[in-house]
């Protein structure tokens, strides 16, 4: 299991530390505590012994420890994350100084080091603190910005700790960043289209963009840089992702368009509408005034316009269907030019449209599959990105 060193200071935000744990848990990874002994005036050491259970760190030396433990531990962790990082932590990383045992760990780890510093606005706007950030910086180490919010001291501006969520979203990055990811642009759409009959009223269907933003984060995780265009959905972007919103099919063709060049994989999981009103009108209708039938047009088909475009892009497309899956996958796939089909039936119960899980099939050209068992969209993410890394290994092989 690989291990994180989470480096706790003496911050009222300690709290969120608890947190920051349970998540880099539930990604399957260890977590070992270092606690300055000021920190210890906030909470206890027990409570994060008991959370990790692994003792807590406090001492540089005393009766419980490995000889010479700072240097030991360093082979067992992926990542050294200080989260909260106190204005003192930081300019102690900064001036070299080795006085207790996270600011020894510091100058004897390998791994990469983010820092998600947490203190009063003075504080982290003060030119000291700021010419610290900045050689740490210098050095390779990575920071999570802090927010910008309510503060202990009861004034609000910037440096309240980032939300849990997006620390380990940049740690899990630092970690599993990997080589073929890395310099790459990944295009991926998300959510669903909105063909409007008037101002408030429109054609859709129920995709949640889940899916997408699932691949959005991974891509971003493994070390991609990555562009989302999303129709209209209620979810929050993954911090580092560009997002681009649109509303309609051609809004998200020109979006889509404009990025496609830079692109390097491009993910089509929007449940993009197949049709729309030949007149959109400015006003709302009356029931009197819409008679009994509505005429529509088909929407472009964006996938197949790229298909026909494509020139070094790897691109993935996601089928989303209610029977005949593989007949109807693989004739998508024939026509569009895809390098990979993900295709799911979404006539199940709680599995496609507006669900947290799925149940996908993988379609290649040369006529294989892979079926992948009903999981979590977040796990889904993670197999597609596993089948795009042999994809992108298999192509600079023959490069």
């Amino acid at each position: 299991m690989r291990k994180v060193a989470l480096g706790v200071s003496s911050s009222i935000s300690i709290y969120k530390a608890c947190e920051v744990i349970r998540l880099f848990q539930s990604e399957g990874l260890g977590v070992r505590v270092i606690m300055t002994e000021k920190a210890t005036r906030f909470i206890q050491p027990y409570l994060f012994t008991s959370l990790t259970g692994e003792r807590t760190i406090v001492e540089l030396f005393d009766d419980q420890q490995r000889p010479i433990e700072h240097i030991s531990l360093v082979d067992e962790i992926s990542l050294l994350l200080i989260a909260p990082a106190t204005a003192n932590i930081i300019g102690k990383l900064a001036s070299g100084v080795a006085d207790d045992f996270l600011s020894t760990f510091y100058l004897a780890a390998k791994c990469p080091v983010l820092v998600a510093p947490a203190m009063n606005e003075a504080m982290f706007l003060h030119p000291q603190t700021q010419e610290n950030i900045r050689k740490l910086k210098a050095l390779g180490v990575e920071f999570v910005e802090p927010d910008t919010g309510y503060l202990a001291c009861g004034k609000k501006g910037p440096g309240r700790l980032a939300s849990p969520e997006t620390i380990v979203h940049h740690g899990l990055r630092l970690i599993k960043s990997r080589e073929p990811f890395r310099d790459k642009v990944f295009l991926v759409t998300a959510g669903p289209t909105r063909e409007f009959l008037d101002p408030v009223r429109f054609v859709s269907n129920p995709s949640s963009g889940k899916m997408g933003y699932e691949l959005a984060r991974e891509a971003w995780q493994l070390g991609a840089e990555v562009i989302l265009v999303s129709g209209p959905t209620g979810l929050e972007a993954p911090a580092g992702v560009y997002l681009e919103k649109v509303n309609t099919a051609e809004e998200m063709r020109e979006a889509v368009r404009k990025h496609y060049s830079r692109a390097d994989v491009v993910l089509m999981a929007a449940a993009v509408a197949d049709f729309r009103f030949k007149k959109t009108l400015s006003d709302k209708a009356r029931k009197t005034e819409i008679g009994q039938t509505l005429e529509i047009e088909p929407t472009p088909d964006i996938l197949e316009e790229l298909g026909r475009q494509k020139q070094r892009q790897l691109l993935v497309g996601f089928a989303a269907e209610t029977g005949r899956l593989g007949e109807r996958a693989a004739e998508k796939m024939k026509k569009k030019k895809v390098d990979l089909m993900v295709g799911n039936d979404v006539s199940g119960p709680g599995v496609g449209f507006a669900s947290d899980e799925n149940e996908v099939t993988l379609f290649w050209p040369d006529g294989r599959s892979r079926k992948i068992p009903r999981m979590s969209k977040r796990k889904i993410s993670q197999e597609i990105m596993a089948e795009i890394e042999v994809l992108l290994n298999e192509r600079k092989g023959k490069s």
